[in-house]
């Protein structure tokens, strides 16, 4: 047998047995929905972009384009000896959204932000967010996952620009 062969039977499988299973899928998604994601105890970063990445999808409620998420490791911040061109993981991350906020972003995106390091990451969105005009995220939502205490640093900068501010605490 070919490998094309294959990998076409198997893909026909799949799909027949996805065909079949639609009435038995409906509570599964429901059962998904109701999950709440707990915040990792460690400062593992796969284990923290699963956790943001869970968090996010749980919020997409009137998300319209995509969803852009940003995310700083914990000691973000600090030039690694092998960074090339001396800008740290969070110097470009703030460049990023900078450019972002300054540019307005589109209405119906979602920007998502968490961090094992949840004040660093709230400076980060001050920071991006101060001097903003106030329509530079109009219709689109803002997800903070982090601390209540960042949280009311991160707020008012948001909803100045217009955004939708969510806040979920990273519990």
């Amino acid at each position: 047998m070919s490998r094309h062969f294959i990998a076409l039977s198997m893909l026909s499988l799949t799909l027949a047995l996805t065909a079949c299973s639609g009435e038995e899928a409906e509570p599964i998604k429901k059962q998904s929905a109701q999950v709440v994601p707990v915040a990792p105890t460690t400062t593992d970063d796969g284990a923290w972009k699963t956790y943001l990445g869970q968090v996010a999808g749980q919020n997409q409620e009137g998300v319209t384009d995509r969803t852009i998420g940003y995310y700083l490791p914990m000691n973000s911040g600090v030039p690694t000896p092998g960074d090339v061109d001396n800008k740290s993981q969070y110097d470009r991350q703030l460049e990023g959204v900078q450019l972002a906020v300054q540019r307005t972003v589109t209405p119906g995106n979602l920007l998502a932000f968490g961090s094992p390091d949840s004040a660093k990451m709230a400076d980060l969105i001050v920071a991006a967010f101060t001097g903003a005009a106030p329509d530079a995220v109009k219709g689109s939502k803002v997800l903070f996952i982090g601390k209540p205490a960042d949280s009311a640093r991160v707020q008012p900068l948001v909803e100045a620009a217009g955004g939708k501010y969510i806040f979920v605490e990273a519990k």
